[in-house]
């Protein structure tokens, strides 16, 4: 596949499966064995149901959540988003209770796409920066 045709597939997470909380279009997305390597989520499944366990993790706690994409570069089969996701923390995350503050963070996401789907996937964010502004680990003054 062409590098611009990769991107879109990478766009359609964001857009057809995070932003609206489509689960089911996790099958049409991602490979049945896609690997989700994400360092602060370390026991995500793998395939479908995998993204399916983390978007409504992060759903659940941010159900006005909405990832916009910034940047996208592409080469081959590999295609890096730099994006940011807003929302308003309503429910809990990872046993933190709703506090009802916004949060805005961003990160960057790389994703290895083959036969039309994403099989892997390697994301880094700024999660320190989400449990500082739900309150859950202080800020630093200055």
């Amino acid at each position: 596949m062409q590098p611009e045709e990769n991107k879109a597939i990478v766009r359609r997470w964001y857009e057809e499966l995070f932003n609206p909380g489509n689960l089911d279009s996790a099958d049409e997305i991602v490979t049945p064995d896609h690997a989700h390597h994400d360092p602060t989520l370390p026991d995500i499944s793998s395939g479908p149901e995998g993204q399916r366990q983390l978007v409504s993790l992060y759903r659940d706690a941010f159900p006005d959540a909405h990832i916009t994409v910034e940047d996208q570069l592409a080469e081959d089969d590999r295609v890096v988003t730099r994006w940011r996701a807003r929302g308003t923390h309503q429910g809990e995350l990872m046993g933190i209770p709703a506090t009802g503050n916004r949060v805005e963070i961003s990160g960057i996401s790389i994703n290895r796409v083959s036969g039309g789907r994403i099989e892997e996937t390697w994301s880094n964010y700024d999660a320190l920066g989400i449990m500082q502004q739900i309150g859950a680990v202080p800020q630093q003054g200055g």
